[in-house]
């Protein structure tokens, strides 16, 4: 963009004495001033709907100016990033509001940075988690805990008892002579039975265990994960 030079100082000449050729302004000393100045006119925008060359450049309003000052580049890009920061972290917000709970299989930093907000405690170590049951007295509230991960088989007894109800048995009785029946030896032969009576025999089976350690016997399969709280 140019600027106008004049090439003549035509205040000087009112200083020259009267008959002195240079007190006379030439019509060449104007052509070249006017030319001039039409070379800077005509580098310069118009105030109405100018179209601009080149890569003009403007002050930089501050962030959150709402006026009708031109916006450069640079507070469209600040005024977006904030925007979008800000609508980021509202969404995070949302997602995570306090109590949630935060899991990642791999990394291990705290959730307060890998997210930029909040405030977050490490949670459940060696637990797994289970929803809340209204009606089971172990899950009825909030941050209830139990369980052992050590189990240990109770000392018990097992009994069985025998009672007999009493049964029958069978047999032949050979008095040695006479009878409806003969034997290959002509002798008679008497078949006959009788009931024994009932009774308990009183007898009894135990099977009596001790307690014993069962170090991990009792884990449900599982997998380790780090898991973080946000308390604030």
């Amino acid at each position: 963009m140019s600027d106008y030079t004049k090439a003549t100082n035509f205040a000087t000449k009112d200083a020259l004495l009267a008959g002195n050729a240079l007190k006379i302004v030439s019509g060449t000393e104007l052509n070249t001033e006017f030319n001039a100045i039409q070379v800077a006119v005509n580098t310069k925008a118009n105030l109405n709907s100018p179209t601009l060359t080149g890569v003009p450049t403007s002050a930089t309003a501050t962030g959150g100016t709402n006026t009708t000052q031109l916006a450069t580049t640079a507070f469209v890009t600040n005024g977006i990033s904030s925007y979008v920061d800000a609508a980021i972290t509202a969404v995070k917000a949302a997602l995570y509001p306090v109590g949630s709970i935060y899991i990642n299989a791999t990394v291990s930093t705290n959730p307060a940075t890998l997210l930029g907000l909040g405030t977050w405690v490490a949670y459940g170590a060696g637990r797994v988690m289970v929803g809340l049951d209204s009606g089971n007295i172990n899950f009825d509230a909030l941050g209830e805990t139990g369980g052992s991960a050590d189990a240990v088989n109770v000392s018990h007894t097992h009994t069985a008892t025998v009672t007999d109800p009493g049964h029958v048995h069978g047999g032949t009785y050979n008095p040695g002579g006479g009878g409806s029946t003969d034997d290959f030896n002509g002798d008679e032969v008497y078949n006959m039975s009788r009931n024994t009576s009932s009774a308990v025999t009183d007898i009894t089976v135990a099977n009596s265990t001790e307690g014993v350690s069962g170090t991990d016997k009792n884990l449900q399969p599982y997998i380790t994960v780090y898991m973080w709280k946000r308390t604030a």
